[in-house]
């Protein structure tokens, strides 16, 4: 139910199943196994899933450059699949190298993915030495088939360029947050592999690939542990599908390709919304799978539940216990860098209406929308429905209300600037200045309220559109202040 404007999610996901499908499709075709079917629909899956490089030219490098990173790991995880210790070992450091490479950006992030992607399946398939051509293959048709129809036959980024995500938050060494994360994912998939191979041989590999996901588009303590709630959450109802959908199936080809196709569509539809959906129909798709293996049967789905847990568990103690980002110092960067945007979006609106034609206040308007995402995404925790803090609750979602309402008059003021025939006068540099200065005192390190050259003035007319959008964030960013400085002893973003 959640807003999807211009159905761009719902094209996504349709091109998904249609992707997958053909990837799939295409391996049946050349009479590859069931096993080398799989490898590819999870490849092309992955291919349509994890590349969001912020134009069509730089996803096209990145999905060339995934065979790169995933067919070493394929060799590398079937030849020590007889070599636990080993093999256990490589997981580990592919963990690591996976987690470390989101430092480069969107294509780190993807490749990361793919290669860890790459050693799961070969556990999951229990793949051998032998198999390792027709994985190649596999792999190789899939990200083709995939490939055709993301650049060609449905090109929907080429339309509508899918927007820049922030970069992360700064930072060197042990200070940089995917450093830190790396450590923290590689411990707790370490934990997870012991735990998980003491309650199963054979089906360990699922409580590490919880460990991994759960630290997917995660930046802080908080975050990552409302994630694993999410997936512990969507498992069990997805299990409790699984029992009354995959099971009866006996893996029945015809109805199971179909039951997939859905899966797939919601895996895509759900993923920007709501986690818990998205790891429902995974783990409605993972018994399907497994029916169609003739592996499938209640009990197997138990231990899917039981890994899971130990998987959301060890992800839980790495972030409490090993070089934590608290959600405080989340919260912190990521708001301060919203604001910066808001006086950058304002001094390039005032500099257009002032007659430059350089001048262009709408990509720090972009930005900001994406920055809000992140913010959104920071105080996740602070504002779920089961955190007992009510009084840093109540304050989070002030915060974004205030700060949606920035947004709002930021889009307004580049509208209004984009008009050539919008005036300029110095009221509106006065107002420009006040912005700044509320913007100064919100993000200095030990400001306190916003003194004399923020307070608000009186709103204008609504016959001066660009003084009224300037008037609303010169009143918004004075409100801010309260919820950001309550109380210094119970920090929610700025600190004082």
């Amino acid at each position: 139910m959640a807003p999807d404007p211009g159905r761009m999610r719902l094209r996504n996901s349709a091109r998904a199943v249609i992707g997958v499908a053909a990837a799939v499709a295409l391996a049946e075709v050349c009479g590859l196994s069931l096993t080398a079917s799989i490898t590819g629909g999870l490849a092309a899956l992955l291919a349509l899933f994890t590349v969001l490089d912020a134009d069509v030219r730089a996803q096209r490098r990145t999905t060339a450059l995934l065979p790169v990173a995933g067919f070493p790991v394929l060799t590398l995880a079937t030849t020590l699949h007889g070599v636990p210790l080993a093999r256990d070992a490589a997981f580990l450091a592919v963990v690591f190298a996976g987690v470390y490479a989101r430092r480069f950006g969107p294509r780190g992030h993807a490749l990361g993915i793919f290669a860890f992607m790459m050693f799961f399946v070969t556990q999951f398939l229990h793949a051998r030495p032998g198999q390792l051509p027709e994985l190649y293959a596999a792999v190789g048709l899939a990200l083709l088939a995939a490939g055709a129809v993301r650049f060609g036959l449905w090109p929907i980024e080429r339309r509508t360029p899918p927007p820049a995500a922030p970069p992360g938050l700064p930072g060197t060494g042990l200070a940089r947050p995917t450093t830190r994360q790396a450590f923290q994912a590689t411990a707790a998939c370490a934990f997870a592999l012991g735990i998980g191979q003491a309650l199963s041989d054979d089906r360990w590999y699922w409580a590490v690939g919880t460990a991994w996901w759960i630290f997917v588009n995660t930046a802080s303590r908080g975050e990552t542990l409302v994630r694993g709630f999410r997936r512990v959450l969507g498992t069990v109802v997805g299990i409790a599908a699984g029992l009354l959908i995959a099971v009866p199936l006996h893996g029945a080809p015809v109805p199971t390709a179909a039951l997939v196709a859905v899966c797939v569509f919601g895996i895509f539809y759900t993923a920007a919304p709501s986690y818990s959906w998205m790891m429902f129909f995974v783990t409605v798709m993972a018994g399907l799978l497994y029916g169609l293996l003739g592996v499938l049967h209640p009990g197997l789905l138990l231990l899917r539940f039981q890994e899971t847990a130990i998987g959301a568990l060890g992800a839980a103690l790495a972030v409490v216990l090993i070089l934590p980002v608290t959600t405080h110092a989340a919260n912190d960067a990521w708001i301060q860098r919203a604001l910066h945007c808001v006086r950058a979006s304002t001094a390039a609106a005032l500099e257009r209406l002032a007659g430059d034609p350089d001048a262009d206040p709408a990509p720090h308007a972009a930005e900001l929308e994406l920055l809000l995402g992140r913010v959104r995404m920071a105080l996740a925790p602070l504002v779920h429905p089961l955190s007992p803090l009510r009084a840093r609750k109540a304050r989070a979602r002030q915060v974004l209300a205030l700060l949606d309402d920035c947004a709002r008059d930021v889009r307004g003021l580049v509208a209004v600037a984009a008009d050539p025939q919008a005036s300029h006068d110095a009221r509106l540099a006065a107002a420009c200045w006040r912005v700044e200065a509320a913007v100064e005192a919100l993000t200095a390190p030990h400001g306190g309220a916003p003194g004399p050259a923020t307070v608000p003035h009186p709103r204008p007319a609504a016959a001066e559109p660009a003084l009224a959008h300037l008037h609303g964030l010169e009143h918004t960013l004075v409100a801010l202040a309260t919820p950001l400085r309550t109380d210094p002893r119970a920090p929610l973003v700025i600190s004082a």
